[in-house]
């Protein structure tokens, strides 16, 4: 049986293709910040580029932000204005004294450059390596559930491989879960690729049958439902657990450790409990009311 997974893990990995997500990542974006003098201006750049970053990658990445004030006509990705100064509709604001703020005003408009933004400015880090792990843990998540509703699938799932080439959870899981890690190296300034990242990788592999078993066991002793909402639950939790240690692991240099491991999975467990009950009830409502026909995407209801 594992022999079996392990291959077809193998061929569905051969259209994983790192190098997409490195150019996500490279992406060339420039910001204009509008600011009424210097002082602002470099108000703006030192959160964006904190103090600790070496010289060379301060240097990289000033020549993603210009100031209104020399170039202020130019097309630009992201237009950001200090909250001391009138810029255009639509700009961004920095505020000095809540600037985390402007770093969601920027992805929720610009979602795309997500990866790129954090790669080059740290502030943006956290909220798009987060955002990253929450989103593949429901994904695979909501594969658990919508196996069981077959004319669901080819309209729910928009990833880079057919979902028919899946012959098992455990194989979508652990491709999902290897995407994620170049997701979060990429977001995180880190080496992208199997090679850089085959230990991650090797470790994600190892584990899935240990997330299969307990899936397994759970569907029998926990009591929160019909046993498609336990296996989803622990789709959820353990691939938050494998982002969460290795977010840790490209931002800090070591991994949760195992009582951190037990406490995050306890956590998202109880999260992924109540998505997955959720998400059963509108997929089995939207297949009913269409009588198998197509239901709409999972991000309008995200």
């Amino acid at each position: 049986m594992h022999t079996r997974i392990l291959s077809q893990i193998r061929q569905v990995v051969a259209h994983l293709n790192p190098h997409d997500i490195e150019r996500a990542a490279s992406r060339a974006f420039r910001c204009r910040v509008w600011a009424a003098n210097q002082s602002q201006f470099d108000e703006v750049c030192r959160f964006l580029i904190p103090a600790d970053c070496s010289p060379r990658r301060r240097e990289y990445a000033l020549q993603r932000i210009v100031w209104a004030a020399h170039v202020p006509d130019e097309p630009v990705e992201i237009e950001i204005v200090h909250r001391d100064f009138q810029g255009p509709a639509g700009a961004a604001v920095f505020d000095p004294e809540e600037p985390e703020a402007l770093v969601q005003e920027v992805l929720k408009e610009r979602e795309s450059l997500g990866l790129a933004l954090a790669r080059w400015f740290p502030p943006f880090r956290i909220p798009v390596t987060d955002r990253i792990i929450f989103t593949i843990a429901k994904e695979n998540a909501l594969f658990v559930l919508i196996t069981a509703l077959p004319d669901l699938v080819p309209s729910v799932f928009h990833l880079p491989w057919a979902v028919t080439e899946f012959a098992s959870d455990t194989v979508f899981l652990t491709v999902n879960q290897i995407r994620m890690l170049f997701m979060l190296a990429a977001a995180s300034d880190r080496p992208v690729g199997y090679r850089p990242q085959r230990a991650e990788i090797a470790s994600v592999i190892a584990g899935a049958f240990g997330w299969r078993a307990l899936a397994r066991e759970l569907v029998g002793k926990i009591p929160f439902g019909a046993g498609l909402v336990p296996k989803a639950a622990v789709a959820f939790a353990g691939t938050y657990v494998v982002g969460r240690s290795a977010e840790r692991w490209y931002r800090v240099g070591y991994r949760l450790t195992r009582e951190e491991r037990d406490r995050v999975f306890r956590e998202a467990l109880e999260r992924g409990k109540s998505f997955a009950r959720n998400w059963l009830g509108v997929l089995q409502a939207d297949r009913e009311a269409t009588h198998g026909s197509t239901a709409g995407s999972i991000s309008d209801r995200s």
